[in-house]
């Protein structure tokens, strides 16, 4: 049984160490973070190590690691602390959920995958991307590093999702669609045509509630 160690002290990565102890032959044998974000000595039940002495208390020869954060600035924190982790030289874990439905399709590491996804034939998924449960992802297509797709999501087939981008909550990609890097897909937002670099894809009016008319 390797060990693994989780970057990271929010609800992700909480969330993860359930995921990699209950479905994986990995035992988690502690967690880091960077030092200025640790105020306690233990997380989750288990030793909380800063990230800058993590190789001389779990060297990258007997351990792996996972990058258990978010979406925040377009994952660009994650795709850092990944980037990270892999200069220090360890071998990052990828999670793929046995009750998702995968054919052998090519995933990266450092990859969350979570239960009822379906991912269709001929996909192939890049290195750092989450699929939080639920989504469907269509033939063909390509999601590339650094992505983050919430729940519920269609990706429709022969779609390529470029790298940094974000899909909210039950949105929706035609077939054949493009998005370039860093796109942020708003949740509910159908996409019906490429977009191009740093494009926000919002639900149409008829679909916002009070609360998102506000925010946007």
């Amino acid at each position: 049984m390797k060990e693994l160690i989780i970057y990271g002290t929010g609800l992700i990565a909480e969330v993860a160490e359930f995921y990699f102890r209950t479905d994986t032959d990995y035992e988690v044998a502690a967690f880091t973070n960077a030092s200025e974000f640790i105020t306690e000595e233990r997380f989750s039940g288990k030793p909380l190590i800063p990230f800058e002495g993590l190789h001389t208390a779990y060297p990258p020869e007997g351990h792996d690691i996972f990058i258990a954060l978010g979406y925040n600035q377009t994952n660009q924190i994650r795709q850092a602390r990944y980037y990270e982790a892999k200069q220090k030289g360890y071998t990052c874990a990828t999670y793929i959920s046995p009750r998702a439905s995968y054919y052998g399709t090519p995933v990266g590491d450092n990859c969350f995958i979570l239960e009822d996804n379906t991912v269709q034939p001929f996909v192939t998924i890049g290195n750092n991307v989450t699929l939080w449960s639920g989504n469907h992802i269509g033939h063909h297509s390509r999601i590339r590093d650094h992505c983050f797709i919430s729940s519920h999501v269609v990706v429709s087939g022969n779609c390529d999702i470029g790298e940094n981008c974000f899909l909210g909550v039950n949105a929706t990609l035609r077939d054949n669609i493009k998005l370039d890097r860093f796109v942020v897909v708003g949740s509910g937002a159908i996409v019906m045509k490429d977009c191009p670099e740093r494009t926000l894809v919002k639900p149409a009016p008829s679909a916002q509630t009070i609360a998102d008319r506000d925010l946007i």
